[in-house]
């Protein structure tokens, strides 16, 4: 049950950026979720319903992207097709994963009081 340190994580992430905007509300968060990150998508996004009471999360809405595993080859940068044996076949050098672990937050969207009436100095 990892996905709720993730989460934790996540939020406390927000939460640094949200401090530099005073009055924010977090609105949307964006994360992107490798196919061998080991993360249960289902588990993550119940993690996160679950820990956001309270925090500045609280209102957000959680939009996962999946990211599908890709294989190069770390000598000619040529793919490797899905389900293919990892090496090059052009150079038959091991494959190097390319895509497909991370877990990465990609965007926060705020709504921000109107300043517009402020002064600037």
């Amino acid at each position: 049950m990892h996905e709720y340190s993730i989460i934790q994580s996540l939020v406390d992430s927000v939460d640094a950026a949200v401090k530099e905007t005073p009055d924010a509300i977090v609105m949307r968060v964006r994360i992107e979720i490798g196919d061998l990150s080991g993360v249960d998508v289902d588990l993550l996004t119940t993690a996160f319903e679950t820990f956001r009471d309270g925090t500045c999360c609280a209102n957000a809405d959680l939009l996962i992207e999946r990211v599908s595993t890709q294989w190069v080859c770390p000598k000619c940068d040529r793919p490797i097709a899905h389900g293919a044996v990892l090496r090059c076949p052009c150079c038959n050098e091991p494959a190097r994963l390319d895509a497909g672990d991370e877990i990465l937050l990609r965007q926060i969207e705020m709504e921000v009081p109107d300043v517009s009436g402020l002064r600037m100095r």
